[in-house]
């Protein structure tokens, strides 16, 4: 079992019972429900950027979880 954090609500999820998963650039990310696959899907860049960053964007915005 691996825990990955979810880019979008840093959440941590287990890569083998997450509810959605994406490719992006060759590497898959993990996610804690579809409303933040959908997000990242629609700006993965933004996401991307704000891990790098050490910023989460939480639930509120997108109505996840």
């Amino acid at each position: 079992m691996a825990k990955v954090k979810d880019v979008v609500c840093g959440m941590w999820v287990d890569t083998e019972t997450a509810p959605a998963k994406t490719e992006y650039e060759g590497k898959t990310y993990y996610f804690c429900a579809p409303g933040c696959k959908v997000a990242f899907e629609k700006d993965p860049e933004k996401y991307l950027k704000a891990e790098a960053e050490g910023k989460e964007h939480g639930h509120s915005h997108h109505g996840c979880c």
